[in-house]
């Protein structure tokens, strides 16, 4: 299909084009970019007046619910939301029922979600088998099914013999493993450490948490050599811990979530189960010195860690309440928001799209050339959204399956009006 994009504000955060132009899309790639072409005969035009034609935006932490958890989000629903949120690849974690940890549940997956046509899924393997932290998977065996990295999702790594070997394992194969910094027994409390969770009652968790598991992980990467991705870093120590490592030459990454961005402890109110998240909401130093990380490119990309959860699961005490809020349709609007107050717009579209595309590298295979950002010749991944338009967070209206989310009556700026992916429409707001 043949598709002319016409005077929409192109931008590109990798080549910093940032101007009013056409781009027009055959046979699933970029023909043209700003100039038209004279034999150009779409079958389709969008008219991007006021809009801004930008990469298709690429969340690395999304949860599809299937398979295990069809109750709290299946994939029709959850690739639906992504698209409608101008989200067209994400990586989805390996917590499901069973755990992706067989090449054979990773293909099913994986196969259901190309049938669907929407947004890419690219699956992580888990570390472990069963996420038990005991022996180790078939690395090797799950990423020729399509895995592009590993990791033990929500559940650490308590065995650091285990963590050592699995990163040795990694690093001989040139495999990256995500994890989540997070000490097995101070990180079990429902709220981060602080005032507010003494005056609540709550179980702490204390920024210590964070930080020893980020010390064991660093001085584990220098004695094996292992490529890791650091999953939603949530305190201020932890963001210094990071640029140190970093200042230091270790191939790390990481990303934070959209919640950690914008939300602190004192959100939670009256036991708010909406802000029963994991990580825990934290106080304002923290918050701050995230937004200043993600702006200066210590944090290297925001992520929605979209984690539907039913009413069942939500609608109890905060304590007993399931950590885990929507956000796949409001990643863009927050992201704009952060630019907006913080950044810059060209930012806040490099945290969703070319910074996620570098942290994923070689793992996306024959999209890597392309992904997360414009080029000619380049996968047409491509999202159109009006930055002017404001709209109120309504939980009824979302798409996903999951209807909690702390941001419900915000209002934001940003909304999709196209989703491309491969060239093809997934996505078109209704008038």
């Amino acid at each position: 299909m043949k598709i002319l994009i016409k005077n929409g504000r192109v931008m590109d955060p990798v080549s910093g084009l940032d101007a009013v132009g056409d781009v027009a899309i055959a046979g699933g790639r970029i023909l043209s970019l700003q100039t038209p072409l004279a034999d150009f005969s779409p079958n389709k035009i969008i008219d991007a007046t006021g809009c801004i034609v930008a990469p298709g935006l690429i969340d690395l932490s999304a949860r599809l619910r299937e398979p295990g958890y069809e109750h709290e989000g299946m994939l029709e629903s959850e690739l639906a939301a992504a698209v409608a949120g101008g989200v067209t690849s994400l990586v989805c974690p390996p917590d499901t029922d069973p755990v992706l940890d067989e090449p054979g549940l990773v293909e099913m997956l994986r196969f259901r979600a190309e049938k669907l046509h929407q947004a890419r899924v690219f699956p992580l393997g888990a570390l472990t088998r069963g996420l038990q932290g005991e022996a180790l998977t078939e690395m090797v065996e799950l990423t020729e099914s399509g895995c592009v990295g590993f990791s033990q999702a929500e559940v650490p790594l308590a065995n650091t013999q285990v963590m050592m070997r699995a990163l040795q394992y990694a690093a001989s194969f040139g495999y990256s493993v995500w994890l989540r910094p997070q000490e097995v027994y101070l990180g079990k409390g429902v709220a981060a450490s602080g005032a507010l969770a003494t005056r609540l009652g709550l179980s702490g968790v204390p920024v210590a948490a964070e930080t020893i598991a980020l010390h064991v992980i660093f001085e584990l990467m220098r004695a094996t050599g292992a490529r890791v991705h650091l999953c939603r870093i949530s305190s201020a120590a932890g963001v210094a811990l990071v640029a140190a490592a970093k200042a230091q030459g270790l191939p790390v990454s990481c990303d934070v979530s959209i919640n950690s961005l914008h939300l602190i402890d004192t959100d939670i109110g009256y036991f708010d189960s909406r802000m029963r998240l994991d990580p825990p909401l934290r106080q304002q130093r923290d918050r701050d010195a995230i937004r200043e990380g993600l702006a200066d490119g210590t944090i290297d990309a925001l992520v929605s860690d979209h984690t539907p959860v039913d009413e069942d699961a939500k609608t109890l005490p905060f304590a007993e309440a399931e950590p885990g809020a929507t956000g796949l349709e409001l990643l863009l609007s927050l992201a704009c928001k952060w630019g907006k107050d913080d950044a810059s717009l060209m930012r806040a579209l490099a945290v969703l799209t070319s910074e996620p595309a570098r942290v994923l590298g070689s793992a996306l295979g024959t999209l890597q050339a392309s992904a997360g950002q414009l080029v000619k010749g380049g996968v047409a991944d491509i999202c159109v959204f009006d930055p002017s338009a404001e709209w109120t967070v309504d939980a009824d209206t979302l798409r996903s399956q999951g209807k909690y989310t702390p941001f419900s009556g915000y209002q934001l700026p940003a909304r999709v009006r196209y989703t491309l992916v491969g060239g093809q429409v997934a996505y078109q707001a209704t008038p």
